[in-house]
């Protein structure tokens, strides 16, 4: 390696030499076994492309917080036909309708049957949760998303979140917004590198605009989706997210998503049913995953339409979950 004294040029990725060093750094380079100094990268210089990338993320996080409150209000317009016949977009809760209790049961199944046709003959890519199939697409797919993805995910999640089924909004309005940022990627000349940025800037204002959290929304981003801590990519997901977080709170407020009661400190006796509770959820979740994927495993198999799931919801599931939460 030669030394950034004022003389050559510094190897890529190799720390700057202070001048006090160059006896050093020159003994090691001509000794036999001495080989190249390593260290941290060198930093990187946001230029263009990063203002350009940044620019467009500020513009994905505005749409995707209409988006975003699009999406709750099909929420609410499925959850108050269902329950409550009557054509309205307020977010309610399925509790209080005026369904009997057979009709209790069957609005789930009809929304899973509903949404099993949009995903036969819609696009297969509306299936699971949101957020596993998003990170596929990062990982294996050069972050590019269907474009009808950006349209069937919400309008599938809201039926089926509106009827009654055991589901939230975190991983369809991630899924909706990274949609959103990668169709802008893939219509625009950018890098595979660029388009995740602009794919995870998408997520991050979608749950921002949703549950108004940004900063929370950023590091999920990070987590799940970049899997770097680089500027080039922060800078634009934190400005989508905060640009969709204002943007809630104009149109919304800032109150909380979801109200919380003052806490009191539990017994131990409460503590100790807790921890029992928690296991016995824990074990629950295990099973019902094992159901859910020998259940899509088994419609792969057959190619057949998806088969609904509506009777496996909890008794009070369509009575008393929140409609956005995620269970």
């Amino acid at each position: 390696m030669t030394s950034d004294l004022g003389h050559g040029s510094r190897q890529e990725g190799s720390l700057p030499i202070a001048a006090a060093l160059a006896p050093e750094i020159e003994s090691t380079e001509a000794s036999p076994e001495g080989g190249d100094i390593r260290g941290p990268r060198e930093y990187e210089g946001l230029g263009g492309r990063t203002v350009l990338i940044a620019g467009l993320s500020i513009v994905i996080g505005a749409t995707a917080a209409f988006v975003a409150q699009l999406f709750l209000r099909l929420i609410g317009l499925a959850t108050n036909l269902s329950y409550y016949g009557r054509v309205s977009t307020a977010v309610v809760e399925p509790a209080g309708g005026i369904r009997g209790p057979l009709m209790l049961l069957l609005i789930p199944v009809i929304g899973g049957l509903v949404v099993g046709l949009m995903a036969r003959y819609g696009s297969s890519a509306i299936r699971g949760h949101g957020i596993p199939e998003v990170m596929q697409r990062v990982l294996y797919g050069e972050s590019r998303i269907p474009a009808r993805v950006t349209i069937l995910k919400p309008l599938s999640a809201a039926v089926a979140i509106g009827t009654g089924g055991p589901f939230g909004a975190e991983g369809p309005i991630i899924a909706t917004g990274g949609a959103l940022g990668s169709l802008v990627g893939q219509h625009l000349h950018v890098t595979a590198d660029e388009r995740k940025t602009l794919l995870a800037a998408g997520a991050a204002a979608g749950m921002a605009a949703t549950f108004g959290s940004p900063v929370s929304a950023v590091l999920l981003a990070i987590e799940l989706l970049l899997f770097e801590y680089r500027p080039r990519s922060i800078i634009p997901v934190a400005l989508a997210s905060a640009v969709a977080a204002t943007i809630r709170v104009a149109m919304v407020g800032s109150a909380p998503v979801f109200p919380i009661a003052d806490l009191f400190q539990p017994s131990d006796s409460a503590l100790a049913f807790y921890a029992v509770l928690g296991a016995v959820i824990g074990l629950l979740s295990v099973l019902l995953n094992l159901v859910l994927d020998h259940v899509r495993r088994t419609e792969e198999d057959e190619r057949t339409a998806p088969r609904s799931v509506g009777l496996a919801v909890e008794a009070d599931g369509p009575t008393g979950t929140h409609p956005i939460a995620d269970s």
